[in-house]
């Protein structure tokens, strides 16, 4: 049995009010197309989670809107924002459902994850520095959530915005 997981950093946000809050930064235009870009790519892969975890600041937020997932439960938390590998590892091993999660979050943890989940990282450029809304896909070989652990993990998919939007 396996169980297929979705790391997404969330998209571009914007800095253009520097008196507002890291929490509360919304995406910029670049951000919200690439939102809407990875989704369109998500579905047509056929990577459709059962259930989103997702950390409760404002561009992560953004960025699973534009997705545009249709109907799909999503536990907001705030574990998540600014989670460290270990969290993340936790908040799936806590809150996983169902065959498929997708996890929206943020870097430095976002990449440090990706990295440590898998048992190999995909051929690409980006992988390590994974840039706003780089998306990994990767296969556990895990019958239960609870039993994810680090080096485990197939990767299926990996992308980043650029490659969809341009």
């Amino acid at each position: 049995m396996t169980r297929r997981l979705i790391l997404m950093r969330h998209a571009k946000s914007s800095w253009d009010n520097p008196a507002l809050d890291d929490h509360e930064r919304p995406l910029n235009p670049r951000g919200k197309r690439s939102a809407v870009a990875l989704g369109k790519w998500l579905s047509d892969k056929g990577h459709t989670p059962d259930i989103v975890l997702c950390s409760t600041a404002t561009r992560t937020r953004e960025t699973l809107d534009g997705l545009r997932l249709g109907v799909v439960p999503i536990k907001y938390l705030d574990a998540l924002y600014h989670a460290s590998t270990m969290v993340m590892l936790e908040t799936l091993r806590d809150h996983g459902a169902g065959q498929c999660v997708l996890i929206v979050t943020h870097n430095p943890g976002c990449a440090d994850f990706a990295d440590r989940i898998v048992t190999a990282p995909p051929a690409h450029d980006r992988f390590f520095d994974y840039p706003t809304g780089a998306t990994l896909v990767a296969d556990l070989p895990i019958e239960n959530w609870e039993d994810a652990d680090f080096h485990s993990g197939a990767v299926v998919d990996f992308v980043i915005p650029r490659e969809l939007t341009d």
